[in-house]
């Protein structure tokens, strides 16, 4: 089974890394952006990576956990044209964008299928305790629901640990627990 993860950023990129690294063999990542300084306190890449497409940074760096990955990167922006078309083939989606405009699109554009969304709302800041999951029909939402980013810092400790609640709710939702 592929999983999507649509924004190869904090949450994306921790979120890829934790589902190689608990055994998922199949993913298609979809971002434009590219790898700046200002990423690497808690995003999965290096400084040496600064300026390639984050796509392609991730892909080199998941390789190097599981050189055998079945894994399609695409880089582009995702839009409302274009979002089904690149992730309506997957079962399992991750919702790792930074605008709250991008995510709306993104779960209204994935709303008709039958498909489980895993998304964050409220990453910034430090307090781990108001971190919690609500659930919405097939879409599972991750976040303490109230720290928005363009007015607090973001920090590698909670952007992990909402990418790891994320990663779980993707093994259970994937049935990955009962294949071991």
């Amino acid at each position: 089974m592929r999983i999507a993860i649509a924004g190869a950023g904090g949450i994306g990129s921790n979120v890829a890394v934790n589902l190689v690294r608990s055994g998922v063999a199949a993913l298609k990542i979809v971002d434009f952006d590219r790898v700046e300084a200002g990423n690497l306190n808690r995003q999965f890449y290096f400084h040496d990576q600064i300026g390639r497409l984050k796509v392609e940074a991730l892909a080199v760096n998941l390789r190097r956990i599981r050189p055998d990955l079945d894994l399609e990167t695409v880089a582009i922006r995702l839009d409302a044209g274009n979002c089904l078309s690149l992730l309506g083939d997957c079962p399992l989606v991750v919702e790792g964008l930074d605008a709250a405009g991008a995510k709306k699109m993104l779960l209204e554009g994935l709303a008709a299928g039958n498909r489980t969304v895993v998304a964050a709302c409220g990453i910034a800041g430090s307090d781990l305790d108001g971190i919690r999951v609500r659930r919405i029909g097939t879409c599972h939402i991750v976040g303490d629901f109230v720290s928005d980013c363009a007015r607090r810092p973001l920090f590698a400790h909670k952007v992990a640990a909402v990418a790891c609640r994320m990663t779980e709710i993707i093994l259970h939702e994937g049935g990955f627990y009962a294949q071991r």
